[in-house]
This record gives structure tokens, sequence and C-alpha cells, in this order.
């Protein structure tokens, strides 16, 4: 098991059992009742209950069997056993005439019959017939036939007819048993039981009008009497209750079942990653990850047969490419290939997955590639499991590889980008010290630069051949979902899947001993730092079990050797470990920063000097115990998301380990003594068998930028729609219902003393509390407040050391923490609540009494000046803060810091002071937990300690937005391969909930995600970023106006594209019905299941008050988008976005920009780094 690093309803089921099944709908007389005149007989113990205007067919056991909703039957929930409708059945009754019974298959279904074009079909059917006249009294008039028994029958074109001896009209009726066996026909494989829509039209005479009923009742093929039963795992004392499956195919099912909120989170793991490149063309892993969003010959295509000989074309002509060495002739080979693909593009439909992802609702769609796997999630609504099986299942099984060049230009960018991120430098670098032989060390998961310049697609092809089946891959599910349901329905569509059966297994180098440290060092714009590792098996062994609770020793964030020693003692500026699974080997990582004049090599003395206390046995035992209760918080923290509970079956399948293991892994951690940790060391940890890597500033001689390919964009078709989407998009599902939060009914305002409101949400799920003192002041009222409450880490009482505080908390699995922003501070304390009462006190007690430590204030000063200066090295932040002068100019919540000259010169007593005065001011309590409101508030009472009267917030410095009246174009330097750009401009308007809706449907279909016209244009079909994102932001206070955003990621040589671009659909907004229509159902889908609980209830209550609000805002917005038009969207953009002026913020080297294209944007104001950071 892994546990997380700390650093600081359903679809309509049948009844009873097969081929015994469903009743009539019975008219009721009005009023709450049982029918007692139904036919006993036929029903077996049913009954008919009305509940409003809903009828329901309940069970002996309770269970609702069919529900009548205004003459529209609405689904069954009985022996939670799956179908799906395969055919229709039709008794129909002429005046005169023999009743006729028609079967007709759908299409998906239908018998496939041989070459004689027919089949005989056995019939067995029994109907109960009932009579009622006008005075309501249901009589039993006979049953057809009146002797049961099998008719014999032709099949002919999905077709069975029926005809019954009897001439009687059919009014209502109950058919309680029905076996259909074909002969001499070829069945497709359906799963059981399956569904049928039984209509019954009648004309009793010239007087009466035709009458329809709709009926559900089971159907089994084969004479099955009983539906098919999966076999499953289970084990003991298992939190999640997990059921792992494996279909006869291969495939691994993990499913446990959450039902917080009607969503499911859904991973399909692929135990393949980097480590199965071909050396030739590495990278291919993660470039297939990037392909297997393009679609299959189903969907993402208009025409297939049409465009397949032109993908053909383009694979042959990158064989080529690939082997051709000669400039002149790769470039015309690559133009050939550009005009290929453009003409190919004319019969694709791009992001067309994304769009049935939209379609369905599903959130966070995306995938990732390591070494070890490739894993691909959605986040789906519970009533589209079947929709989302079908469209993976299609997915993994016919996967076309199109738009190959664009999607290249992507995965280049994500290779630039790595090569201006130190930390996958160093990665890299621990992973080739540690394994020299092993794919881990010898290549990349992104691969070379010369293997994404000559790429395949043959071998692409090869690899998903032979890694992507069933036995190799593993769905997991978490969420609200029915486990024999959900597993029927993963069968029925990847059931069909064919396994490999010579499946490789890797025969990799094993690694030699290490035996004398391994030294290297990589340059990066980065500040300097040092990183050690060392080897571990795999992640599957017991040995992995023991070092995370050994990496939890030495750094859990709190209290472990590092933590007290050298982050506490402030004996470097930063330091850290963790261990790296992976499932042939692991890893223990450990980092740090040098403090001012301090050397890497010091730092690398004092990380190695905590590992020798581990040999030595240097550390508390207690620390072992207080290990255990933190992994059981973490287990716990996980179990509270989807997405956590899900992934670690991902992580179980990729490791290769028994789920049993994994449930117990904890209670084996604890019977770990410190002999044993001591033991491990010493066979592990030894003096000179790791790996050391210094990361030094300065320019890297091996980076070489991928250079931007002339490219045509590509046809977009964002109005055509394969038939396989309309399928999906007109797909009945069981409607869910959205439900939005009455803040009166789903949280509590308490009074606590002094007047302290108090927010308050209970938790009945586990024992995770958060208590929080929430101020309505931050650095903008004080510009001290920030650094008063960093010294406070360093501090201790009169009676305990700060170290002492630490290890206290973190045996209480307990965290406390203070969080000032510029408008709010936040005091948080959260962990196990059982200890909540002795964290309070502890954390009261250091709040009151903190005491004055000079040499840590001076240190803290002198730390807080180096990372003043390594921010200036980093592409993000030099970012952050040339976006924060474009937004509020030279002087910014950002700037607003005390100065070197006020650090040195400032009395630390003055620091400690603001801290015990803090809880005099006025403020708030939130508290989410299992505690009951009147134990909360006792607690509140007994420790919370403040004066009878609350000070006022004192006034702060405002910063308003700056206005944009002309456009001009920001410029600050950064030497980097990849530049960033972002436009912004205050609209000057405040807050209105009346625009909300519109604002909203407006960012999804416009710049919201993967399937809008921004990322469509910018990556899909100009390959002109890897990421690209646009949107009006509404303000988080009322006295802030809205802004329009924009941010994009590009290459040097693309950037006056991507801006032109980016102005060209901004303000010609592109207008496609096919995508609104995607855009607002995406939304309103999503918007169905959207579920705020938790301690979420109390935050969107704080946010809609910030904002003058009272009412849950999802309530206008779901309401007003329902009538929403492609024309009230236009007409918004054309008010709101069309025209405006922007300020244009570009971070990168001024000597790889066109400036004369850029000046033709607007005027160019140049900054430097004083400017922008303040300092």
């Amino acid at each position: 098991m892994r546990f997380p690093l700390e650093f600081r309803h359903g679809a309509p089921v049948p009844l009873g059992h097969v081929g015994h099944a469903a009743a009539g709908v019975f008219p009721l007389p009005d009023g709450d009742g049982v029918v007692e005149s139904l036919p006993q007989q036929a029903v077996a113990g049913l009954r008919l209950i009305r509940r409003g205007h809903l009828e329901v067919l309940q069970g002996p056991d309770g269970r609702a069997a069919l529900g009548v909703e205004q003459g529209l039957l609405v689904g069954t929930v009985v022996e939670e056993e799956p179908f799906v409708p395969v055919a229709v059945a039709e008794v129909t009754a002429q005046q005169g005439q023999d009743p006729v019974f028609r079967l007709d298959f759908a299409p998906q279904y239908a018998p496939q019959v041989g070459e004689a074009d027919e089949a005989l079909v056995l019939v067995d059917l029994t109907v109960q017939v009932a009579h009622r006249p006008q005075n309501g009294i249901q009589r039993l008039i006979g049953q057809i036939p009146e002797e049961p028994g099998p008719l014999l029958q032709q099949l002919h074109h999905q077709t069975v007819q029926v005809h019954f001896p009897v001439r009687q009209a059919i009014y209502n009726f109950i058919i309680y048993n029905l076996q259909i066996s074909i002969f001499g026909a070829k069945v497709r494989k359906i799963p059981l039981p399956l569904f049928l829509s039984l209509k019954c039209c009648h004309i009793m005479n010239k007087l009466l009008k035709l009458s329809c009923l709709s009926l559900f009742l089971a159907l089994v093929i084969c004479s099955c009497s009983s539906p098919q039963k999966y076999s499953y795992e289970t084990v003991p004392n298992d939190p999640l209750k997990a059921r792992i499956y494996t279909l006869d195919n291969g495939l691994k099912v993990y499913l446990t079942v959450n039902k917080e909120t009607p969503r499911i989170q859904t991973f399909i793991a692929v135990r393949v990653g980097g480590k199965n490149d071909p050396a030739e063309t590495t990278g291919l892993a993660h470039y297939f990850e990037h392909l297997m969003f393009k679609g299959t010959d189903k969907y993402g295509t208009q025409d297939y047969a049409t465009e397949k000989p032109l993908l053909d074309q383009i694979e042959q002509q990158f064989e080529i490419y690939r082997k051709t060495t000669d400039e002149a002739e790769r470039k015309a080979i690559y133009h050939t290939i550009d005009s290929l693909s453009y003409e190919a593009s004319k019969y694709a439909i791009p992001n067309e997955y994304d769009k049935l992802m939209a379609a369905i609702g599903s959130t966070g769609s995306n995938a990732y590639t390591w070494y070890d796997q490739t894993v691909y999630q959605e986040d789906i609504p519970s009533n589209q499991i079947e929709n989302w099986a079908k469209i993976q299942a299609d997915r993994f099984e016919n996967n076309v590889i199109r738009g190959f060049h664009t999607e290249l230009e992507a995965v280049y960018e994500e290779k630039n980008m790595s090569l201006t991120r130190d930390n996958s430098k160093i990665q890299e670098a621990i992973f080739s010290s540690l394994f020299p032989k092993h794919p881990y060390g010898t290549q990349t998961v992104l691969g070379t630069q010369e293997n994404l310049k000559n790429p395949s697609i043959t071998n692409i092809k090869n690899y998903y051949k032979q890694w992507y089946v069933p036995n190799n891959m593993a769905i997991c599910m978490s969420g609200d979902l029915d486990p024999d349901e959900t597993i029927a329905m993963i069968d029925k569509y990847f059931g069909s899947l064919k396994p490999n059966p010579e499946l490789p297994k890797l025969d990799l180098p094993k690694e030699d001993p290490i035996t004398a440290p391994i030294v290297k060092e990589v340059l990066g714009p980065d500040a300097e730092s040092v990183a050690l590792a060392w080897r571990f098996p795999g992640a599957s062994s017991k040995d992995f079990e023991i070092l995370q609770v050994v990496s939890q020793v030495l750094y859990n964030g709190q209290a472990g050797l590092i933590d007290l020693n050298l982050n506490q003692q402030q004996k470097v500026l930063n330091s850290y470990g963790y261990p790296m699974g992976l499932a042939d080997y692991s890893a223990l990582i450990l980092g740090g920063q040098p403090k001012q004049g301090q050397t890497l090599e010091e730092v690398k003395d004092l990380l190695l000097s905590e590992i020798k206390k581990l040999r030595t046995g240097e550390f508390d035992e207690k620390m072992l115990q207080a290990n255990i209760n933190n992994f059981k918080l973490n287990e716990l923290q996980s179990m509270e998301s989807n997405e956590g509970r899900a992934d670690m079956f991902v992580n179980s399948f990729i490791d290769g380990t028994n789920w049993e293991d994994e449930v117990t892994a904890i209670d084996r951690m604890a019977k770990l003594t410190k002999e044993d940790i001591a033991a491990f060391a010493n066979q592990y940890l030894k003096e000179d068998n790791y790996a050391v890597i210094y990361k030094k500033q300065g320019k890297d001689p091996n980076e070489k930028k991928m250079t931007k390919p002339e490219i045509t964009p590509i046809v977009s078709n964002r109005d055509v729609t394969s038939p396989f989407l309309t399928s999906i998009q007109e797909s009945v599902v069981k409607p869910i219902e959205p439900v939005f939060l009455d803040f009166k009914k789903d949280m509590s305002q308490l009074t606590a003393k002094s007047d302290i409101p108090v927010l308050y949400k209970q938790n009945v799920a586990n024992d995770l509390f958060q208590l929080i003192y929430v101020f309505d002041m931050g650095n903008n009222n004080d510009k001290a407040l920030g650094t008063a409450f960093d010294y406070l880490e360093y501090l201790g009482t009169s009676d305990m050391t700060p170290e002492e505080l630490k290890s206290e908390f973190y045996r209480l699995a307990c965290t406390f923490y203070v969080s000032p922003g510029n408008e709010r501070t936040y005091v948080v304390l959260s962990g196990l609540n059982e200890n909540m009462p002795a964290a309070m006190q502890l954390f009261e007690k250091l709040l009151a009494d903190a005491q004055v430590n000079k040499e840590a204030y001076e240190n803290l000063v002198e730390d807080i000046l180096k990372a003043r200066t390594d921010a200036k090295l980093n592409q993000g932040k030099n970012f952050s803060r040339l976006m924060n002068y474009a937004m509020y100019g030279p002087q910014s919540p950002a700037t607003n810091v005390l100065t070197e000259a006020e650090l040195i010169s400032m009395n630390p007593q003055e620091l400690v002071d603001r801290i015990h005065n803090q809880n005099n001011y006025k403020h708030r309590i939130l508290y989410y937990g299992p505690s009951s409101s009147k134990d909360l508030l006792a607690t509140i009472d007994q420790y919370h300690q403040v004066p009878a009267v609350l000070k006022d917030i004192p006034a702060g410095n405002e910063y308003p937005y700056l206005e944009t009246p002309t456009t001009k174009v920001l410029i600050a330097p950064y030497e980097a391969k990849q530049i960033y750009m972002a436009q912004i401009s205050n609209l000057d308007k405040q807050y209105d909930p009346a625009i909300e809706p519109t604002r909203e449907l407006y960012n999804e279909y416009f710049g919201g995600g993967m399937n809008s016209i921004v990322f469509q244009e910018m990556r899909e079909t100009r390959g002109l970023a890897y990421s690209a994102w646009a949107g009006m932001l509404p303000p988080n206070y009322l006295k802030y106006p809205y802004t329009i955003r924009t941010q994009i990621a590009t290459q040097n040589d693309k950037m006056i594209d991507a801006v032109n671009t980016f102005n060209d659909i901004i303000n010609n907004m592109p207008e496609s019905e096919a995508a609104f229509k995607l855009a607002k159902e995406g939304l309103i889908n999503r918007m169905r299941t959207d579920r705020i609980i938790k301690s979420d209830i109390i935050w969107t209550y704080i946010n809609a008050q910030d904002l003058g609000q009272n009412v849950d805002p999802r309530i206008k917005l779901y309401n007003d988008v329902q009538t929403m038009t492609l024309k009230d969207i236009v007409d918004f953009q054309k008010e709101w976005v069309k025209g405006r002026t922007y300020v244009y913020c570009i971070l990168g080297d001024k000597k790889d920009l066109d400036m004369n294209k850029l000046k033709a944007v607007g005027p160019i104001e140049e900054l430097t780094q004083q400017q922008i950071f303040g300092y």
C-alpha cells in the first residue's frame, strides 16, 4: 500500500427470477392503498401501491418492481440484476380476429440466421388476462393459451408472430412466464436477463378508442432460468468493501461503492508505460496516450472508409521520413505528410471523444503515463455507466490513429516544458544513476528529442495490439454503483475484447549493487539544490512497506528526523524526503536547498547525518506508533474521495500486489520495532550505496529546442457529428435530478462565547475533523502578519520546545497551521476528532504563550531573503508576478511585504505580540467533524482563549484592479525554450447574479476545457500550444470587477501566431450549434449530479456571502441554462468580450520574439525583474 506524501440510481432492473417476472399495470382508485383484487395466482405476493402520481408494484421484500407515472413507465428496482432493451413485443386483438403476439428484435441483438434465412423459435408464453369493467372490480378472464405450452414458429427478418387460439379482448394482463429458445440460428452473446417493452393494442368495439399499455418483462435466451453470476474476490475488514472480478478475457475489475454523490470515478489502467517503449522510439507510450483521445472507426470520423486510405499513406510516409537523414528530403516528405493530413482531416471530427464525455456529463477527462502504467480517467454520472462502457470499450478495442502530426506538436510542447523544469532533470538524473541497466534509467517517459522527431505509427500500432489487451488492463471504479449491474455492463461491452495469450513478460536486466556514491550534476534556471537517492526492491515487496515507515521516521512534514533536526532548527533553507514506488524497483529520495552562503555538499552531509541516526537507532520509538496513527489518518483522507479510493486499486494493479496485502499493510507496519528499522537502514541505507545529484544554477548545454515544423491547420468540422455521438446523445437514461443547497437546512449557524459565530456541519462518515478560525483580515491589513506566522513555526512556549510541540501534534495525528492571505487569515486545526480537544488545547496554548527566539528570527530573515532571490530564478513565479503587475500595477498585494530593511530592524517581540493578539479580533469558527453541536460548543468554551468583547478588524490597504483603457504589451525577461502569455481585461463591472448563468455557459462553450473553441483551435486544429485557456472570471468579493483572462504556453517561434489566432477567435467567436448543444447539455448533465457535501457546504455559503448572496448560485444557473440558445452566447460575447482592450503579459527571452510583429498588437513596455517583484 502507498500512502500520500505530506508536503507543506441506477438503471432499471427486472423483478424476481428470470422467467417469473413482470406484472401488468392495474388502475387504482384515488388515494394510497393496496389493490386487493389483483389475481394473486398471477402476481405471487406483489402489491400495487400509489404514491401521489406514481403507481408502484411492490414485491414481498418491499422493493419496487414497476412504476407508472401519469401513464408512462418509469422504471424498476428489484433483484439488482441488469437488463438491456433488446426487442419489442406486441399483442394485438382486432375485433373478430385472433390475438397476435409479435416480437421485434433490435438490430444489434437480432438472431443471426444461416443460409436458409430462417430459424425455428420455440416460444413458451403464458398470459393471465383480466378484465376491468366500469365498476372497477377486476376479474380473471382466463389465460392464453388455455393450456400453456410451446408454440413453434418460423423466424423471418428479426420478427416472430404467434397467433393465440382465442378471441378475447385483452385489457389488463400479467405476463408471468415467457421463455424463448432459438434453434438453428447464430445468436450473439447477450447478457441475461434481457428486457422487452410489451405493448397491448386492442379494439373492444367501434365505440372504444385505441388504448396502449407498457409493461416490463424478462426474456430468457436458451432457456436459462437465472441471470449470469460473476465470481469475485473480497477481503475481510476491507474498509472499501471492494469486489475484485476477473472476466473470462483476463480483464480485472475493481469496484467499491460510495453513495455520497451520484457520480463514479473511473480509471482504466494499462500495465504498460515508458519502460515498454522500443529503444528506437522512446516516448511511444506517452505519445500513444495522447492518440487514445482521437477516436475509433465509429467516432472521430464522418467517413472512415474514405479516411482510412489517407491515414495509411500518412503512416507509410512517416516510415520513410524517420529513415531519411537528408534535411531537404525530410522537409519535402513532411510537406507531403502535412498535405495528406489536411486531406484526411476533411473526414475526421476532432475532439469527438471529448464531445462524447461532455454529452454524458463526465468531468476530469484526462490520462497520464509513467514508467509502469498508462491510466485513463473519467468522473461520470452514476446513470451513465452503460454509455461510458460503450464508449470506452470501443476506444480500447478499435483505436484509430488520426491527427498525428498536430498531436505531435503537443508532445513537442510537453518536451519543451520539461527542458526548463529542473525537477524533471533531477528525477531523470536520479533514475539514470540508480538504474543504469533498467529502462527506468536508460530512457525517459517523454522520450528523446531525436526519437520524437522520428516517430513511427507502425511501431505505435504494434505496441497497441501487443499491450492494450484485457489481460493487461484493469477497470477501477468507486462511487454510486451497483456492483452486480456494473460488472454485467462491463462484461457486456468489454467482454468481447480479445486477450493476448502471448503477452510478453519483459526480460529486464537486474541492477548491480551500488558500491560507491554516484555523483551527477545538472544545470538549470532554478535555485541550487541537492538530492540523494537509494535503490530498493519494487513496490509489491514487503520491503517497500518497511521503506514507507522508514521514510516517515525521516520526514513526515511535522516530527521526522529531518523535520526536527534540519528544518525546525533552520540548518537548511528547506529539506524533505519521500519514497517513490515503482513496480520493479523503488527508491528513497531526500532533498534540500542551501541557506545563504551554504554549499550543496554541506546540505548533503546534513541529510546523511540523519540517515546515520536511523542506522544507529537514534530516534524516539514513540515515533513508530505515531506513524501508524498518521497512516490511518492518511487512509481515511484518501477514502474521502472517489478518486482516492479508485486510485488505491490502480496502484495495487500496477504494482502487482495482492489486495489482501494492501488491506492488512498497516497491521504489519504496526508490528515493526526500533530494531527492525535500524536493521533495515543498515541493510539498505549504507554510507556508500547512494546517488547524489547536484542541481546548480546555469544554462544547460544539452538543452535543444524542438523546432516548429510547417503545419497547415486541419479542418475543424465543428458542426459534424458521427452517428455514434448522436446515438449517445439520444440515449435514454434514468434521470437524476439536481440537488441544491438550502443553507438553513444543510448546515447550522451557532453562537459560541464572546458572540463568535460558528458555522457547523456534522461529519457522519468518519472521525476526520476540521476546525478553522476565519479572520477577515490579512496581509492587506498588516503586511507583517505573514512574517509573524512564518516565525510561529520556529517558536515554543514557556514549557515546551518547538520540537516537543511538533512531536505532540504528530502523535495526536493532528495538523495545525496559520495561513494569512491578502484579505483573510485562516487558523486551521485538522485530524482525528478523538484527539481534537487535546490538539485544540495545544495550539491555543501556542497562540497565547509563544516565546521570542531571537536566533530563530535572525535565521528566518536570512531564509526569507534567500527565498526571495531564488524566486526570481523560477519561471512560474516570474509569470505570476508579471500577471500581478498587469492587474494592479507596481503596488500590489504581492509586493506588500516587509522590505529587507524592515525585516532586519524588526524587533521579533512585535511579531510575537501579533501572534498573541490574533484571537482578540472578531472572527468566525468553521467546524466539520463528528462532534455534536453541543460538544463542539463545550470544547470551544473550554479551550478557545478570547476576551469577552472582540476587537474590530483594523482597516487595510486597498489594491483595486487597474483599468485597461488601451491595449498594451508587457514583456518581462526569462530565458527558456517556452514562452508564457496571458491577456487581461478589466470589464469594470461589479458582480451581477443576472449574468452569471450566461457567463458560465459562455465559458463552457468558448474556453472551458478540451471540448471548447479555444482548445480545439489552439491545440487540435493548429498545434500552436500545449495548453490554452480563456474565460470571463467573476470577482471573489463585491469590491472587485469581472475580468477576461486568457493564457497559453507555447514555443518561442509560435508566439506571434498564437497571439494573432487568440485575438481572432476572441473577437470573431466561431458559432456552432453542435458545439453549443454539447456545451449546454454537458453543463446541465454535470449539474444534475453535482453534489456539494461535507465541509464544502460551509465554504459555498461563505463564497456566496462574499458576493452578497444567501442562496446556492447553482439554482439560478440550472434553471436559466435550460432555455438558453446559441444566440444568447453570441449576444453575450458581443456585449462583454468582442473588441475589448487587453494588457498582454509575455514572459520570455526578448531575442526570441519578433518585436516588430508584437508592436502591431500594441505598444510594448519592457519590465525588469525588480519591477515585477518589487524588490
